[in-house]
């Protein structure tokens, strides 16, 4: 199998080679997949397909998120071609990221809660056309890292501060009826991908990601378990759903 890496493979291979010690994740003793980073045995590269998509997503991710296997974030670069990922820097934000949040190809975004915008910033619940220029593409900005991280790299990024920011109300996260944490815009950032591409239009694509979020978090928990002969007939069926939904939004 030779699939081709993304943004967030790279960055892991970057970020895994400047480390001074190996990164003690859950489970360090799995043989992992250098790529999904799930056990070998319950590896879901095989199923990988990369969506049609006009959408791009810029990954804002905390020091060493991007080593943690259980990051949803290689989840939106897995699907949507148009994907980037950088490592946050308090002190010298990387040229090559800051260049794309610049460039006039773009119209960005950074996905983050409303009541944490600064005086000048514009806040969206919604993607309305009226606000939106039709000759640019979407750039969704996201954090990627703990909730306590992602409000530090926030606050401290004057350059997301002139952004408008897409702000998911509790009513867009039922509607779409995703997990939520002890606060509603707490969501897995794979989670909050989903609802952007909605929001975008891209309803189908939104589903395709939905599921691979699903096998993701299913052969997640089948590589804590310790049982043994275990019936991968769940892992299967979501392999199936999202090869379907992939091949049905293509040929439609």
């Amino acid at each position: 199998m030779n699939l081709k890496q993304h943004a967030i493979h790279k960055l892991y291979q970057y970020r895994k080679a400047i480390s001074t010690r190996p990164y003690g994740a859950r489970g360090k003793n799995l043989i992992r997949c250098e790529l999904c980073l799930l056990a070998q045995t319950y590896c879901t590269c095989q199923s990988r397909r990369q969506l049609v998509s006009d959408n791009a997503f810029l990954l804002i991710m905390y020091d060493d998120e991007v080593l943690k296997p259980s990051n949803s974030g290689r989840l939106i670069a897995d699907l949507i071609p148009d994907t980037h990922a950088y490592i946050w820097s308090r002190t010298q934000a990387n040229r090559k990221m800051l260049a794309l949040i610049q460039d006039p190809r773009y119209q960005a975004f950074v996905i983050f809660p409303g009541e944490y915008a600064y005086p000048q910033q514009t806040v969206v619940s919604e993607l309305k056309p009226t606000g939106l220029d039709s000759t640019k593409k979407l750039l969704f900005i996201m954090l990627d890292g703990s909730w306590r991280e992602a409000i530090k790299m926030f606050r401290k990024s004057p350059y997301l501060h002139d952004l408008p920011l897409l702000s998911f109300i509790p009513e867009t996260v039922a509607k779409y009826g995703l997990r939520k944490g002890s606060r509603d815009f707490q969501l897995g950032t794979a989670e909050v991908a989903v609802l952007a591409l909605a929001a975008s239009g891209e309803k189908g694509n939104a589903e395709a990601l939905s599921i691979w979020f699903e096998l993701f978090i299913a052969a997640s928990m089948f590589s804590r378990s310790r049982q043994s002969n275990k019936d991968l007939s769940p892992l299967n069926q979501l392999a199936q759903e999202f090869t379907q939904k992939v091949s049905a939004n293509t040929s439609g």
